[in-house]
């Protein structure tokens, strides 16, 4: 019983300084001081002097000494695709995304979710609520911007020379509108050589926005206008600037989607803390060896921006993408890295390129990309057949802790399923948890039953299997085939005490899982009075920011949820069957102590800010355990009274007569 109770309390430690560490409390400070971009260079000796290239707007952007290669700056605008007015914008046939392009580089400056996404995704600013913007510029500390889908470094490989786009202001002209409700925006760059004005490159990039969908469009065509063939290639920014959704963990990480020779959809994935410490461009590097490359993207906890290459005509993947990274920005490098102006992205090196002289077949090619802004919801991904092959579904991710994620995410799938037909009759997600959670707790009654029956079992013989300790302490083989013995007589197994718990396990994780990273809860309410947003603190009482002292946590409200779950831990161990030894042995009583105290005040404390679904989810589950707890304890006093007097509870299969008793073996064949 002594390695019994060592082991539960050594897990619970295990698990405590999991979700410590998840919280972030300690992260290393000297990572919040490193760079946060590394520019571009080219391959060989570089002499371009572009990256200190003046940014006026009527400068010119120059990239070598001989030939010099330059590129005239339009005047900056703004242009607004999609959405006129994100909260008025019909629901039903109206865009799901509002766009805000800059010229600078001909990049997104912003994506709002509008009205018509159907789900009214806001900022869950309880004071003033707006729109949320999942694609925001990232402000470094020099006071440059960057900007999602933007055009870096274009690089004249044979003259290892390198135009930084991104600081070009490209010309933009007006949006089309096309009959099917469509819009587009259009930029143009064209590459000169400097003196002559002769132009060599012509640039064009379009962005389209279709109604009611969250998959925008966007291609980049690039044309030959000299007579000789140039050989380039260029970086492209993907999506940036998510912020962050999870109240706790920050669970933002770049993402890519790969298909393997049988072709099936993998994903590889670096998340905050390696980006953060990551050296080197191969740290940062999103790749799988053998497969080919379908998507990246940066996620956080509730939505995605995933960056698609679209393949060339006859071809099953992308091959002009030869490298793909993710990365890390902290512009105001504070050292924990959660101020809020933290974010994760993705970039894009698009291989090299011949481009026959102009009037050639080979004189231009257009590069396509699909970007999707939307949630991560697996139900959305299922019904479009787009999503489902490109394995959208892989930017979902659970918190599966010491679960394999091959068990952990189809059983948080298969309870997210079960929760939106419950969703369909009783509308309330709260409601919903709480009846899942019972339901699961009597599904796996007859499990927990027979483990507690067991484990007490156990208790009853620990007096007797300490005495066989101490009688054969100096002869182990014969002190295990005594213990065995003792086992096989009365019918117990310690084993059987363990199993069940470690089979029902996963599936409570499951259930853990599913309600913090489910986008259906985010923003829904339970109780219109005290919990309005399942997501998000319950926060009954709001008051002025308050920092605990050593712990630097911040608290800005009352939340009641946590400390009754402290109440209901706190239950749960007074009605825990005591064993037998722990008056015989003082550890074991200071153990079971120390769980006493332990549970009732650490769980509270480190769930405090938690998600309030997820906090109704435990402390319903810790309720219903009170419950089903007492229902055992009675099951199992009734049987001890029975025993004592030399008789067993009748079954079915006595046809309802009181037997006998006999021992039980300690295993079958």
């Amino acid at each position: 019983m002594r390695v019994i109770l060592t082991l539960i309390v050594v897990g619970f430690v295990v698990l405590c300084g999991w979700l410590v560490v998840e919280s972030g409390l300690f992260e290393n400070s000297s990572q919040g001081r490193q760079s946060c971009i590394l520019l571009q260079k080219t391959t060989g000796n570089q002499k371009s002097n572009t990256l200190n290239a003046p940014t006026g707007e009527n400068a010119q952007l120059k990239a070598a000494d001989f030939p010099t290669f330059g590129a005239d700056t339009a005047p900056a605008k703004t242009i607004i695709l999609g959405a006129a007015d994100p909260y008025t914008e019909d629901p039903e046939t109206g865009f799901k995304l509002q766009l805000e392009l800059s010229s600078k580089g001909a990049a997104i400056r912003k994506a709002t979710f509008s009205n018509g996404d159907g789900k009214g995704f806001d900022d869950r600013d309880y004071k003033d609520p707006k729109p949320l913007v999942i694609l925001s510029p990232v402000k470094l500390a020099d006071g440059t911007e960057i900007l999602s889908m933007a055009n870096t470094g274009f690089v004249f490989v044979e003259h290892e020379l390198q135009l930084p786009l991104n600081k070009l202001h490209w010309k933009s002209f007006y949006v089309e509108k096309d009959y099917d409700g469509s819009q587009t925006a259009r930029f143009e760059a064209i590459i000169k050589v400097e003196g002559t004005d002769e132009p060599v490159l012509k640039l064009i990039k379009t962005y389209k926005v279709i109604p009611g969908s969250y998959l925008l469009e966007c291609k980049l065509a690039i044309e030959n206008l000299s007579t000789a063939e140039q050989k380039v290639r260029f970086n492209f920014a993907g999506p940036v600037g998510l912020g962050r959704e999870g109240v706790r963990a920050d669970m933002r990480k770049a993402v890519a989607g790969f298909r393997d020779s049988k072709g099936q959809v993998s994903s590889e994935r670096l998340d905050k803390k390696k980006l953060t410490r990551a050296k080197t461009t191969e740290d940062r590097r999103l790749t799988q060896t053998g497969a080919n490359f379908l998507w990246a993207a940066a996620v956080n906890k509730y939505f995605a921006a995933i960056l698609v290459p679209v393949p060339d005509k006859g071809k099953d993947y992308c091959d002009w993408v030869s490298d793909k990274t993710g990365r890390f920005y902290n512009p105001d490098r504070d050292e924990r890295g959660d101020t809020g102006d933290e974010t994760v992205g993705v970039d894009l090196k698009i291989a090299s390129n011949i481009f026959a002289p102009a009037g050639q077949d080979d004189c231009s090619k257009t590069y396509n990309f699909q970007l999707y802004l939307g949630p991560k919801d697996k139900s959305l991904f299922d019904k479009n057949e787009q999503y489902q092959n490109l394995g959208f579904v892989h930017t979902i991710d659970f918190m599966g802790c010491c679960c394999p994620a091959s068990i952990i995410n189809p059983l948080a799938f298969g309870i997210l399923a079960i929760m939106k037909w419950m969703y369909g009759f009783i509308a309330n997600y709260g409601v919903v948890i709480i009846i899942l959670v019972f339901l699961i707790r009597i599904c796996l009654h007859p499990i927990s039953k027979r483990s507690q029956v067991s484990m007490s079992k156990m208790t009853k013989l620990a007096p007797k299997a300490e005495e066989i300790k101490k009688k054969y302490a100096n002869n182990k083989a014969e002190m295990n085939k005594q213990m065995m013995a003792l086992y096989k007589e009365q019918g117990a197994s310690p084993i059987m005490g363990f199993l069940p718990m470690m089979f029902q396990m996963p599936i409570w994780i499951a259930l853990y899982s599913a309600i913090y990273a489910s986008i259906e809860l985010r923003g829904a309410p339970f109780l219109p009075f005290w919990i309005t947003d399942l997501s998000a603190q319950d926060a009954l009482v709001r008051f002025s920011t308050v920092t605990v002292p050593l712990l630097g946590w911040k608290i800005d409200s009352l939340n009641l949820l946590p400390i009754l779950m402290g109440l209901a831990f706190y239950l749960q161990q007074k009605l825990m069957p005591k064993p037998a030894a722990a008056s015989a042995n003082p550890q074991v009583a200071q153990q079971q102590k120390m769980m006493m105290i332990m549970l009732p005040l650490l769980f509270p404390l480190m769930l405090y800010k938690a998600p309030s679904g997820l906090n109704l989810y435990i402390m319903a589950s810790t309720f219903a355990g009170v419950i089903e707890q007492h229902i055992i304890r009675k099951h199992i006093r009734e049987k001890e009274e029975a025993e004592s007097v030399g008789l067993v509870a009748a079954t079915s299969k006595t046809g309802g007569k009181v037997k006998k008793k006999k021992p039980k073996p300690f295993y079958k064949f």
